[in-house]
């Protein structure tokens, strides 16, 4: 057995946790799987596997050489279907925002699936940081203004946001009418995962802008000009949260202000249990961005993803 199909017998083991699996999967005898992994851990002179009567686990070194043989298997895959004109195959790896994916990616997946049926799709949920080169990951999609990155970025949507509160929050707090009128309120703190830091709200000059300034300053609340830059206003937080779904969850208790895009609270704003607020102040749009690493670049797989998610968000019913 070559190193390449070494490679790819030690890939299914760890993704199987199983010697005789991986042998029915890969229509081998056990005991060439079993050969196939003495032989890479005597030439690479390193345990790669644990081995018990019942579980089969990657070591340290194992997890690290099974992400490399991730990325080597892929790039020789790309290589090939690229000169063979082939439809793409084989396992794309991505991470999503929680949120977006079940809003927008997942109710579209059956289309990507019958598109191209020999893509094996994984997703993992997160809004961290993710090293896509070390956890194999082929590409992320992630909400928000981005942080200088070596990864390759493709804008894919805007999506229009909105401040909103619960009834009894502005029934205690009031509702105002002027950014400038926030004195005495709080909002829900949402952290970067980036920074750690609590993200300001953000007000437009007016839903009237033709398009949203691209320069963005911090102004005091008693900044009487607003016609061509972004207020940013950062109030109490008597609760911060990393995620969406708490959030959410947090100004509907009536814990104070959150700014979010439309499309997460518009039952809710449909259903009374949230009041859009300062709706001619609205806040910036959010970025939505696909980003995969610079060697993923010619991949014919995460290309067409990347071309599936432009054009998803391109047709998706995104309301201002």
């Amino acid at each position: 057995m070559d190193r390449i199909d070494a490679m790819r017998v030690f890939i299914r083991v760890v993704e199987q946790r199983s010697f005789t699996q991986t042998a029915q999967d890969l229509n081998l005898p056990r005991s060439t799987v079993t050969d196939a992994i003495k032989q890479l851990e005597k030439r690479l002179n390193v345990r790669l596997l644990q081995r018990t009567t019942r579980h089969v686990s990657p070591t340290l070194d194992g997890e690290a050489y099974y992400q490399r043989c991730l990325r080597i298997i892929a790039d020789i895959e790309d290589a090939e279907m690229a000169f063979a004109h082939a439809k793409p195959r084989g396992l794309l790896r991505i991470d999503v925002q929680g949120t977006l994916a079940r809003h927008f990616v997942l109710p579209q997946l059956p289309d990507f699936i019958a598109q191209y049926p020999d893509i094996e799709l994984f997703i993992s949920e997160g809004d961290r940081l993710v090293d896509l080169i070390r956890e194999g990951i082929d590409g992320v999609l992630r909400v928000g203004n981005l942080q200088d990155s070596d990864m390759v970025a493709r804008r894919v949507a805007l999506l229009p946001q909105v401040t909103c509160a619960a009834p009894q929050y502005l029934e205690q707090h009031g509702t105002p009418e002027l950014p400038t009128q926030l004195s005495g309120h709080q909002m829900v703190g949402f952290r970067s995962s980036a920074t750690g830091g609590l993200l300001p709200l953000e007000f437009s000059s007016h839903s009237s802008l033709g398009a949203y300034p691209t320069v963005r300053s911090a102004h005091s609340l008693s900044a009487p000009h607003l016609s061509s830059e972004t207020l940013q206003v950062k109030l109490p937080a008597v609760l911060s949260v990393t995620g969406a779904e708490s959030f959410v969850a947090a100004a509907r208790l009536g814990l104070g202000m959150i700014q979010v895009p439309r499309y997460h609270i518009a039952p809710d704003l449909a259903a009374g249990t949230l009041i859009e607020i300062l709706p001619e102040f609205p806040p910036p749009p959010m970025p939505v961005s696909f980003l995969y690493p610079h060697s993923r670049q010619l991949s014919p797989r995460v290309r067409i993803f990347s071309d599936w998610l432009s054009q998803l968000f391109l047709t998706a019913e995104i309301k201002g």
